[in-house]
């Protein structure tokens, strides 16, 4: 028989797919609750390290489709996700040493700061054919080393706040800041992974089985996209009341534990 564990990790993956599909963000941010609460990887350093090698691999496959599609300004992406991988290093490696339990916390934390995010609408303004200038690359280089902290600190991709980032210091478009944007997710996060797998913290084994689960998840996100059309605005309001939910379960467990 397949073992419990197998199966809850694939779905697991599934659901974050299926919810990266299906709005275009958010289900990285449920990985590490999942990986914990739902399929028992028992250290929150397992479960941030773990998760940023899904995270990873998962930003690279849907960055090959919007490269396809022209999306990526790949001179921006690039400034942006090298300063940000950078960052995620130095943010990772403090990350590994904070105790456990204060880092699932703040991680708590920042889920209610990408509810918020989920539900404002975003711009669409910017100019599509910006040259990238000195002035243009450092400003990349520092909001990237800066979203890249954070990002590998707490073990997330951190597309919240690298979309925002790159429109802030490029100009460009929402479109074209959203696919260049998987270029630093996979960037910091698989920075991220590196880091914690180097100090034991990636449990491969339940990171294959997440991975599996999150690209026939993410299959058929895709296509109930296509059918959803406008309604997918909605879906937002629903997945943005999902992660303030278990926010909430980590904020009361966490904060339990650290009481105690």
């Amino acid at each position: 028989m397949i073992p419990i564990q197998t199966i809850l990790a694939v779905l697991s993956g599934a659901v974050v797919g299926f919810s990266l599909g299906l709005i275009g963000g958010g289900g990285s941010i449920l990985a590490v609750p999942l990986l914990l609460y739902v399929v028992g990887v028992a250290d929150p350093h397992v479960a941030i390290g773990t998760s940023a090698l899904a995270v990873a691999l998962n930003a690279f496959a849907n960055l090959l489709g919007h490269w396809r599609a022209g999306t990526v300004k790949w001179r921006c992406a690039i400034v942006f996700g090298s300063a940000g991988a950078l960052g995620a290093a130095v943010g990772s490696t403090l990350g590994k040493i904070v105790k456990g339990e204060l880092l699932l916390f703040l991680f708590a934390l920042v889920m209610f700061a990408i509810g918020f995010a989920m539900l404002r609408p975003r711009a669409s303004g910017g100019n599509p054919n910006v040259e990238i200038s000195p002035k243009i690359a450092a400003r990349l280089a520092v909001i990237g080393f800066i979203t890249g902290t954070a990002s590998g600190f707490l073990g997330i991709g951190g597309g919240f706040l690298i979309v925002p980032g790159i429109m802030l210091g490029s100009g460009i478009p929402i479109l074209n800041a959203i696919g260049s944007s998987l270029f630093a997710v996979g960037a910091f996060a698989l920075t991220t992974a590196i880091n914690y797998a180097l100090s034991g913290l990636v449990a491969w084994a339940v990171a294959a089985e997440f991975i599996a689960g999150g690209a026939v998840g993410g299959f058929f996100g895709m296509k109930a996209a296509v059918r959803l059309g406008e309604r997918k605005r909605v879906l937002n309001y629903v997945f943005s009341a999902l992660i303030f939910t278990v926010a909430v379960y980590m904020l009361v467990r966490t904060g339990t534990t650290l009481a105690g």
